[in-house]
């Protein structure tokens, strides 16, 4: 089935667009009725996230990404969505498992290792967390006196703790 011809898929992924909770509850119904669909799980997973409901999202981001058939760009989206639930929902361990995990597939994704740093934080890893958080800003600034101390940031996010 293609998804982009199925009104009804559709029109709840314009409801979810909108943040309304019809959307969420249209594709509740969807995902009950397809269970083995990732899409459908990822949509149902993202309109609950979106109305704040994470714990009722986490199961349908798991769907999803035990699924098959997501783009890269919603299986980008459903690793981002179920790490940041796990953590939202103190569930630290997991969320450091699913976001570790997502970056085998997206090893240099800026938000996914933003979101890792978070929750290696919450984990008491926070000297990881700070390294983790300066390879980004080295990498992804665009500040000019960022880029001008590249390099020493670089070299600082792996030696956090050298003096001289």
């Amino acid at each position: 089935m293609n998804d982009d011809q199925d009104p009804g898929l559709t029109q709840a992924v314009r409801l979810r667009e909108l943040g309304t909770p019809e959307g969420c509850e249209r594709l509740r119904r969807l995902s009950d009725s397809r269970p083995r669909h990732a899409g459908v799980a990822y949509q149902t997973a993202w309109a609950h996230d979106t109305l704040g409901l994470e714990a009722e999202a986490a199961p349908y981001y798991e769907r999803a990404l035990a699924g098959q058939g997501l783009s890269a760009a919603d299986r980008h989206g459903a690793f981002l969505g179920l790490g940041s639930t796990y953590r939202v929902l103190g569930r630290y361990g997991e969320a450091v498992a699913v976001l570790r995990r997502s970056l085998v597939e997206f090893p240099e994704d800026a938000a996914l290792r933003t979101f890792l740093a978070m929750a290696l934080h919450n984990t008491g890893e926070s000297a990881a967390a700070v390294q983790l958080l300066l390879q980004v800003t080295a990498a992804t600034s665009a500040d000019p006196t960022v880029r001008q101390y590249r390099r020493a940031i670089e070299y600082y996010a792996d030696h956090l703790d050298e003096t001289s």
